[in-house]
């Protein structure tokens, strides 16, 4: 089951969109659509970026509890989808080999890679639910197409 039905997701990329219109700064972007997506998502608890710089994870703008500052390449959720350039749906992070507990609330998430226009990696699109398996191919589609607008390059 997906954290927002077609419909959600149909307006949330109208808001993300119109949030991100004519601002080229990334921060001010990602800072307003974690905010409009964390409070969107049914049962999120983690809405943020994880930007790749000097070779890791660092963490950016975020909505939610505290969370790691640095990540490595192909350590836990993150760094696996930074590794692989490939978003990563986990339905239960205590299953997931190497996870990173950063919120002992979390039970799974969707991670998505953020690319530059010239289509290098410029960082990941992280989303923790409380719930197991509350990410499907709906939150996928619908992310990654928020995440190739929201750095407004």
């Amino acid at each position: 089951m997906p954290a927002a039905s077609k419909e959600e997701y149909e307006l949330l990329v109208k808001q993300a969109e119109a949030l991100a219109a004519g601002e080229s700064d990334w921060i001010a972007n990602v800072a307003n659509v974690s905010a409009l997506l964390f409070h969107a998502l049914k049962k999120v608890n983690f809405a943020g970026v994880y930007r790749f710089e000097k070779g890791e994870l660092i963490l950016g703008p975020f909505q939610g509890q505290p969370a790691c500052v640095h990540i490595a390449i192909g350590k836990g959720v993150c760094g696996t989808a930074a590794e692989e350039e490939a978003t990563q749906i986990v339905p239960d992070v205590h299953a997931f080999p190497g996870h990173i507990a950063c919120d002992s609330a979390s039970n799974s998430e969707i991670v998505v890679p953020i690319f530059h226009k010239d289509g290098s990696l410029w960082g990941v699109y992280d989303f923790d639910s409380t719930v197991k398996d509350n990410f499907d191919e709906t939150d996928q589609k619908y992310l990654e197409e928020i995440a190739s607008f929201v750095l407004g390059e």
